[in-house]
């Protein structure tokens, strides 16, 4: 596991003081998790996405590789690939600032830091897959709650790169947060430009996003 820490790219996009203070003091309790703890979780998250029922089809799957006490989704992966599934992961565009493609992720690919220090995939035409032709997205949250709001790490990446989903809700994947069961609050303040999630799957249990009224 990467113990590189990213830091809030982005800056200049607006984020309210609450969420702020409630990223800082999320980030601070899964980075407290111990290496035990980390791997046990990894273990669960595991079991818990190869019994997601917006997995069952899927075939084309993008992930990430989890740093700053992210959970791990690893462990699902290796073993989801005996079963045909392919994985991509993130890549900053190298044109479209702020937005993401994903790149073919196997077991050989090579990585390279990109300019947060984070390892991605090189960029490759023929080896990239566009957003909207996946078919789930599993992606680290720093919170949740269970009306599908989520807290990222500030810099709206995913936000940009499936801001698309609001108008042509048909080609959206399935939008899967990860997260350890530490992170869930009861409540999350939003944005505007927040994309909401599907599920979101923990060490514990998968959660199933509530419509609320008003948001």
């Amino acid at each position: 596991m990467s113990n590189v820490i990213s830091p809030q790219p982005f800056e200049d996009h607006p984020n309210s003081q609450t969420r702020s203070r409630l990223r800082k003091s999320l980030r601070q309790k899964r980075r407290s998790l111990s290496v035990q703890e980390q791997h046990v979780a990894a273990d669960r998250l595991a079991l818990n996405l190869l019994q997601h029922p917006d997995l069952y089809r899927a075939r084309h799957v993008a992930i990430y590789l989890p740093n700053d006490g992210e959970i791990d989704p690893e462990v699902y992966a290796h073993i989801a690939r005996q079963r045909g599934i392919r994985f991509y992961l993130p890549v900053l565009h190298p044109v479209h600032h702020g937005r993401l493609v994903f790149s073919a992720y196997t077991d050989s690919t090579p990585l390279t830091p990109n300019r947060f220090g984070i390892p991605e995939p090189p960029f490759h035409e023929g080896l990239r897959r566009p957003p909207w032709a996946l078919d789930a997205v599993l992606f680290p949250l720093v919170g949740f709650d269970r009306f599908g709001g989520r807290l990222g790490m500030g810099g709206g990446f995913y936000d940009r790169t499936f801001a698309f989903t609001r108008s042509r809700p048909r080609l959206a994947p399935k939008l899967i947060g990860l997260a350890h069961e530490c992170q869930k609050v009861s409540e999350l303040p939003l944005e505007p430009w927040d994309i909401p999630l599907h599920s979101v799957v923990t060490d514990n249990r998968r959660y199933r996003m509530k419509a609320k009224s008003g948001r």
